[in-house]
């Protein structure tokens, strides 16, 4: 058993590339036999989406277990934990992308931020696109491929453009109810800021009233944001966060429970573990276990 799942940069991968390692894309099959241990659990330093055009399996993203079909697509943001279980061939596209992809082109990787499934508490990470788009996103896989092998000085804006049109379709599949978030909008960006908060703070700040003074605004205004965006309160996000992390640290079997406690500033060891359990309904040795219960 390994004792610590690997963090993979864009560089790591054989693949289909960008000379400078900012973007790569293969089709699924050839990616999967040239770089084996992804199916493992692992984290990324990038940005990653799958698309599958056959097969069956099961894809666990930051321990949420979502279906492998055809017609499937997986949207995911840098830092996060996930694994493959393949029940079948399988195949499709898969496409890296840096964190400062966007930005080297002048574009903003903030360009990303406003759709809904590169945000890590939503529950749009996967979707299953219509029968009646699969061939309009197979062609935006196939012109991505196209333009690696062109590599010309205007590449890498075409691809971008070609993500970006993937986006949108991606968006506009989740329906009407699903907010796009404007990056310009007074609470979108207020919204972002509370996110990149929490992600500098969450092992030290827990209260949401805290978060809200450093957004200058009132503990009722971050909660009303929060549910009108994502259907969570403020505290909720905080600790999801908490859990997550907690989550992710549990799976590197270097660190023991107390470790873990204190990284994550708890002021002891059983402290830590009632919170794991009030919201998972497991211990943290028992979640540990059961994550590693399969050869």
């Amino acid at each position: 058993m390994k004792k610590q799942y690997p963090t993979f940069d864009i560089f790591h991968l054989v693949t289909n590339k960008i000379s400078n390692d900012m973007f790569n894309a293969d089709r699924f099959r050839g990616y999967l036999i040239n770089n084996p241990t992804i199916q493992n659990i692992h984290k990324h330093s990038f940005y990653h989406l799958v698309y599958f055009t056959s097969g069956k399996g099961r894809h666990v993203i930051d321990f949420k277990s979502y279906p492998i079909e055809p017609g499937c697509i997986y949207f995911m943001s840098p830092g996060q934990v996930h694994n493959w279980e393949f029940e079948s061939d399988v195949d499709g596209y898969v496409v890296n992308f840096s964190a400062t992809f966007f930005d080297k082109l002048f574009l903003s990787s903030s360009a990303v931020d406003q759709f809904p499934f590169f945000n890590v508490f939503s529950n749009e990470q996967m979707m299953k696109i219509k029968d009646d788009m699969r061939s309009e996103v197979v062609k935006i896989f196939e012109a991505l491929l196209d333009e690696l092998n062109n590599n010309t000085y205007q590449t890498p804006m075409m691809i971008a453009a070609e993500l970006l049109r993937l986006f949108v379709i991606a968006s506009r599949e989740l329906g009407p109810d699903i907010p796009v978030l404007s990056r310009t909008s007074y609470n979108s960006i207020l919204l972002k800021q509370f996110f990149d908060l929490i992600q500098d703070n969450f092992k030290d700040m827990r209260l949401p009233k805290d978060y809200a003074a450093l957004l200058y605004i009132t503990s009722n205004h971050l909660n009303f944001l929060c549910k009108d965006q994502l259907n969570m309160s403020a505290g909720e996000i905080i600790r999801s966060r908490v859990l997550l992390e907690a989550k992710r640290m549990l799976v590197n079997y270097e660190l023991s429970i107390a470790n873990i406690a204190m990284e994550l500033n708890f002021f002891d060891t059983s402290y830590f573990i009632k919170f794991f359990k009030k919201y998972t309904q497991l211990t943290p040795e028992a979640f540990r276990k059961q994550y590693y219960s399969k050869p």
